[in-house]
């Protein structure tokens, strides 16, 4: 594996091929993106049927074989093994009760002279769900998505995923029937997004799209954006971490190589002070590689994207992650929480040894749905919030118009705008 010091004259540029990791190649998708979505707000349902027979490689005689029944949901479910529902369950309660914490609240502020002021917080009236379905399926997802949508008070929630050959997973489905998702559809890439975004006679319009995806799902809901409003637009997923020399090399090449076998873009970063770990940790990596299932893919992550800096000091070591602003951060130190206040940039941070990312994308109860390629200097995780809107409430009395309008009258005049000022100048002139 790479290692390279902040000392190496080549430092700086290997270190802007890091901070470039998560440039998504948007330019050269967006024609055939833009080109699949109009077709889908052409042709509907029609242009679902030609995506999917293309991309998926089955061919729905009917728009309503693309939905997938409530009765198969629940016998999902109710087939599940026992100890796999005990989990979902824990995983599910867990993370509802995280989110129930992110509730924002609807607010009045009485002033003194009649001026009332505040804030209306309402939930979306549906929202659309994307759950990826390539080359893994990712139940964790699904409840990552809906269960802060079912917190917000979201009234419908429809989810798209693909479904290669028309193979349906059903974990996927039972943890729809655990969320107790209302619509289901087995129609994925942007053609997924698409539909949602403008719908069609089979899928629903929505007011936001959620949910991860590959470079085409990211483009397309980059194009959609402004029909309706999205989380984020993230690329492959990346872990870094910080370890000074009390980290167990073991527990750190484990954790590289966890983000490592989501696919070959995934990039796992560790910035140490101490070059004997970052030596170990590299040693471990070759060996742990060995015993993957998924060993090519995490093989060519680690070549290709994954990288080691040994730099100065533990402070420098912070200051270069700051740069790098990763999806998931690992503090693995002496004193982790020491370092919290010195840490600007992450999408999700996770402190000590004993919190591997794997814990937060599944039980933990923060959203695992997170900035990656740096984007973490400005997007947070989804939350609550990204299914809620807000309203802003303002109420003049007699009183309080005569008291500060004039003042709206003064801008009002200053910008040009008459009419503005005469609609101001005529209460006052009544009060």
């Amino acid at each position: 594996m790479k290692i390279f010091s902040t000392n190496d004259n080549d430092f700086n540029e290997n270190f802007n091929e890091i901070l470039n990791r998560g440039k998504l190649d948007i330019k050269n998708v967006s024609a055939i993106v833009s080109n699949l979505i109009g077709e889908i707000v052409q042709d509907g349902d029609d242009a679902l049927i030609k995506h999917i027979s293309k991309f998926d490689k089955w061919t729905p005689k009917t728009p309503s074989e693309l939905e997938i029944s409530k009765d198969d949901m629940k016998n999902a479910y109710e087939n599940l093994n026992e100890d796999v529902k005990k989990s979902l369950h824990i995983a599910y309660d867990r993370i509802k009760n995280y989110h129930e914490k992110q509730l924002p609240k609807s607010w009045l502020d009485f002033e003194n002279n009649g001026t009332i002021l505040g804030q209306k917080v309402t939930p979306v009236a549906k929202a659309g769900l994307y759950i990826p379905g390539g080359k893994a399926v990712y139940p964790s997802s699904l409840l990552m998505n809906a269960i802060p949508a079912i917190v917000a008070g979201v009234k419908e929630i429809i989810v798209c995923t693909p479904t290669p050959e028309n193979f349906v997973n059903e974990l996927l489905l039972a943890s729809c029937y655990l969320c107790k998702v209302d619509r289901v559809f087995k129609v994925g890439g942007a053609s997924a997004i698409g539909a949602m975004a403008y719908g069609t006679d089979l899928i629903p319009k929505v007011d936001v799209i959620t949910g991860p995806g590959n470079i085409f799902v990211a483009t397309a809901k980059k194009l959609v954006f402004g029909e309706v409003n999205i989380d984020m637009i993230a690329g492959p997923s990346e872990i870094g971490i910080l370890a000074d020399n009390s980290a167990k090399a073991n527990y750190i090449a484990i954790d590289m190589l966890s983000q490592a076998e989501h696919d070959e873009m995934a990039s796992s970063i560790l910035i140490t002070d101490c070059l004997e770990l970052a030596n170990s940790v590299s040693k471990e990596i070759d060996e742990c590689l060995k015993q993957l299932s998924r060993r090519e893919i995490a093989q060519k992550s680690i070549d290709e994207r994954g990288a080691i800096i040994v730099t100065k000091n533990i402070d420098e070591a912070i200051e270069l992650m700051d740069d790098i602003a990763p999806e998931h951060l690992e503090v693995i130190t002496k004193n982790p929480f020491e370092l919290l206040p010195l840490i600007k940039n992450a999408g999700a941070i996770f402190l000590g040894e004993n919190t591997p990312e794997a814990i937060g994308d599944y039980v933990a109860g923060p959203n695992h749905t997170l900035p990656t390629g740096s984007t973490a200097k400005f997007f947070s995780p989804l939350s609550v919030e990204n299914f809620m809107k807000k309203s802003s409430i303002i109420s003049f009395s007699k009183k309080a118009i005569k008291e500060v309008g004039v003042h709206a009258s003064t801008i009002a005049d200053i910008e040009g705008l008459e009419a503005h000022k005469l609609s101001v100048e005529v209460r006052l002139k009544d009060n």
